[in-house]
């Protein structure tokens, strides 16, 4: 079995209070790898471009909306990660209202995006991230500044689950 999984949320409206946009944080057991990630919206035709960005973070965890993960395959078993608000460990969630208090360890600090064409990260197998099970980390994806349109954007991250 494949065991790929997407985390995504589909015209809601940012909030220029937090900047994340997907946040997921292995489990004990269930470690992942970023296969991709997206974002784009369609809240405006007015064209800007956008600081985007990757990031691990250690508790506090952001405050999210519970997502929980898609299965891209119909014959997988649903994932090892479930959708909840808080960040903790084996969890999900998009669309941060709070940022939380944990330190941030930036991984890729800046990419941009335009908001009309959209934005697409696919890593070559070199680059792929991945988070191992029990780490005290978890990872996000987000904006590194507050967008100057906050309203109908998509996002999301696509992850393969390990073991």
């Amino acid at each position: 079995m494949s065991r790929d999984y997407n985390v995504a949320a589909s015209n809601v409206s940012v909030t220029n209070a937090a900047t994340t946009l997907v946040f997921i944080n292995p489990g004990s057991t269930q470690g992942f790898q970023v296969l991709r990630l997206w974002a784009g919206q369609t809240g405006t035709a007015t064209s800007a471009q956008y600081w985007v960005r990757t990031n691990t973070q250690v508790t506090a965890f952001p405050t999210l909306t519970s997502t929980t993960p898609t299965k891209l395959k119909f014959g997988d078993p649903a994932s090892g990660i479930t959708g909840n608000t808080t960040g903790a460990a084996g969890t999900a969630g998009t669309n941060a209202s709070a940022e939380g208090g944990g330190t941030k360890t930036y991984i890729n600090p800046g990419d941009t995006m335009n908001n009309l064409n959209g934005y697409l990260w696919v890593p070559t197998p070199q680059e792929v991230i991945e988070l191992s099970a029990g780490i005290s980390s978890g990872f996000g994806f987000g904006f590194g500044a507050a967008p100057g349109s906050l309203s109908g954007w998509q996002f999301g991250a696509t992850y393969h689950e390990a073991g």
